[in-house]
């Protein structure tokens, strides 16, 4: 259905999650005009900059190539995968995933024979999985052809289990917010969020907590935050919605990825109030179309 009939299972979606019909003739907050932007206007960049791999090739034309996690290899085939040449521990992920069981940090001394194999079904079948985001009608999905990316493991900051992702939030080359991401479960289902400003001031307030989205504690503000924002809204530049995800390493900042179509245009896990903040922010008219 998200190929060929993609308002209708939108609008059938919108209903089950918001339990309100989805308003695509006027969209208003930013789950509706994120929904509008998948179905009425040009989204032919979308493709190459949401896949975790083509995305590298931007983000180095903008020269940022210093925020680039280290590439080990690159396998479109699963008979192509090799492990022994990599470092001692790297992480393999496929280039359209989510996250979600789409990634896998390997060490090589717990590499017997039999991981490797259990391996190599995993990398199969992530390299068959194709069109990923038909369930949300995600056109960037549609043409990526899947690959597999090995990349060095980033270091955690002391204290913590896992990295702190910093989701910003830009409009028109112009950051907003920051959603911060730290304290991960093991299969990426849950995390601990908190959203700032510019100022670094923390909004509880605008966000739904529930036990995918737990409330985090408020963190110091990186030290070059606004290194971040700089290289958010360089990233960011020419379009009129952009969610830019970076880490920061002790001081070194690295690239995440690019989100045109967060959770798919369904976030549960902001207030109404807050979403309509952001949608008066997304303007559509600026899309080409």
């Amino acid at each position: 259905m998200g190929n060929h009939h993609p308002v209708i299972l939108l609008k059938i979606r919108y209903y089950y999650v918001f339990r309100k019909k989805l308003n695509l003739r006027n969209p208003v907050d930013l789950n509706e005009k994120i929904l509008w932007a998948k179905l009425f206007s040009d989204t032919s960049q979308w493709t190459e900059l949401a896949d975790k791999y083509k995305v590298r090739k931007y983000v180095e034309s903008l020269g940022l190539k210093d925020i680039l996690v280290k590439l080990y290899a690159v396998w479109t085939k699963v008979e192509d995968v090799y492990f022994d040449s990599l470092p001692a521990t790297f992480i393999i992920k496929v280039n359209n995933g989510d996250g979600k069981g789409t990634n896998k940090i390997i060490r090589k001394e717990e590499l017997t024979e039999e991981r490797k194999a259990e391996l190599l079904k995993v990398i199969n079948g992530w390299l068959r999985r194709k069109n990923i985001g038909a369930l949300h009608a995600e056109p960037q999905y549609k043409k990526m052809v899947p690959c597999v990316i090995a990349e060095e493991v980033l270091p955690l900051e002391p204290g913590t289990t896992t990295l702190t992702d910093y989701k910003i939030w830009c409009f028109n080359g112009k950051a907003y917010y920051v959603w911060i991401c730290n304290d991960r479960s093991k299969d990426g289902n849950s995390a601990h969020v908190m959203t700032y400003d510019l100022n670094w001031i923390a909004h509880p307030e605008f966000s739904v907590f529930n036990s995918d989205y737990q409330q985090g504690e408020i963190m110091p503000k990186p030290k070059n935050f606004e290194k971040m924002i700089e290289i958010a809204e360089k990233l960011s530049q020419g379009f009129p919605e952009l969610r830019v995800d970076l880490y920061n390493v002790q001081g070194k900042i690295y690239f995440g990825e690019l989100t045109f179509t967060s959770q798919g245009g369904f976030m549960d896990y902001f207030t109404p109030e807050f979403l309509r903040e952001l949608g008066g922010k997304f303007q559509i008219s600026s899309f080409p179309n």
